[in-house]
């Protein structure tokens, strides 16, 4: 299998790492953090220019046509400079949902709004019993008209609080914990209550209240868990290469001050014992590395079973792997690391946290082993 990059996408990782590089500096992001939106309006303008926000849409849609491969090598990049706008959120959730379950017409009117950075979208899809069971839906959507009328809550919704609309799971049939009768619905966010808070890596998350609020079905009203299965599968995967980015930035810092940093009279980088510390840290970064391309070709896969496996193994292998090179990081930085002033801290909790979504690596190694593992005994 051929791993080099094409033109194109060099091009694209490139033009990312220079904008990057010359406005996302560490400094820029506490500033940026501080703002009112808890983001940079100019930053999402920035993507919005080089193309970003309509990368994952079809040419015929308003799009650029690219694919997983592409928007996965986008969030590499946002994940070594710890970025805060709601790409995450609007361009892998948001932009999965439009291009697997909305119809032409409402791809139409939404992609130019999204590429053009007007239109922001979340997804709306925890509650609070559900813990990571998708298909736990407890909030209802009723037919009245042609639309529905939802009612319930959801929490933890990233970047709900600068969206311009939601796409929100809801139940039209069977009871809470049923794999059919879930549906997904396009609702706007003058229609909610919504209540942001910040998270522990300094992004933005909201809980939002549905008390009568109006939707459009995205797709099947009672065929929705398919869908979102998919979309998750292709999060997964982007989250994989975010941590990617994360862990291989915390890893040269740790390099970085282990040969700068002096003890007994000679650098703590020549001895022994931390040296073996940190070609640990490069092993699980390599083993993560090669698990985020598998992430790729498993949500790729056509029979859900065996993408459902796939992104359970990435996130349990992501998961050890984060943790692993976040807390020795730390370690080998010594008190420094937890000041806030310094950035080593911070790529641990963007780890911690990217752990967290979908699943952290416990409740999937527990999926996983009750599967039958990845790869069935014959």
């Amino acid at each position: 299998m051929d791993f080099d990059l094409t033109e194109e996408q060099t091009l694209l990782v490139d033009s990312l790492r220079k904008l990057l590089s010359d406005k996302y500096g560490f400094e820029n992001r506490k500033a940026y953090a501080k703002s009112e939106r808890g983001w940079s309006e100019e930053m999402w303008a920035a993507y919005a220019e080089m193309g970003l926000l309509g990368l994952p849409f079809a040419e015929e849609d308003g799009g650029f046509g690219a694919g997983l491969t592409e928007v996965c090598l986008v969030a590499e990049q946002m994940g070594r400079h710890l970025t805060l706008e709601p790409w995450f959120s609007t361009m892998v959730l948001g932009a999965g949902f439009l291009r697997h379950a909305g119809s032409a017409a409402q791809r139409g009117e939404l992609v130019p709004q999204i590429a053009g950075g007007e239109l922001r979208l979340a997804l709306a899809q925890t509650e609070r019993q559900s813990r990571y069971d998708l298909f736990d839906v407890a909030t209802t959507a009723k037919k009245d008209g042609s639309g529905y009328v939802l009612s319930g809550s959801k929490g933890m919704v990233l970047h709900g609080d600068s969206a311009g609309k939601f796409i929100v799971s809801a139940r039209t049939a069977g009871g809470t914990r049923d794999h059919k009768g879930i549906g997904l619905f396009l609702v706007d966010a003058a229609d909610v209550t919504v209540r942001g808070f910040r998270t522990v890596d300094a992004g933005r998350a909201a809980e939002v209240i549905l008390d009568g609020a109006r939707g459009v079905a995205l797709g099947d009203p009672e065929g929705g868990l398919a869908v979102i299965e998919t979309v998750v599968a292709e999060a997964i995967a982007a989250l994989a290469f975010e941590a990617v980015g994360c862990m291989d930035i915390a890893h040269n810092m740790t390099l970085d001050y282990m040969k700068t940093r002096e003890q007994f009279g000679r650098s703590i980088g020549s001895f022994q014992a931390l040296q073996h510390r940190a070609a640990d840290m490069m092993v699980a970064l390599e083993q993560a590395r090669s698990m985020s391309f598998y992430a790729v070709q498993a949500a790729g896969e056509s029979h859900p079973d065996e993408r459902r496996r796939g992104g359970s193994a990435v996130k349990v292998q992501i998961g050890r792997s984060q943790r692993f090179v976040g807390q020795q990081s730390i370690q080998l930085h010594g008190g420094i690391a937890m000041t806030m002033e310094y950035a080593c801290g911070h790529y641990f909790k963007r780890l911690t946290m990217n752990d967290s979504i979908f699943g952290d690596s416990d409740h999937h190694l527990r999926a996983l082993s009750d599967d039958g593992g990845l790869v069935r005994a014959a």
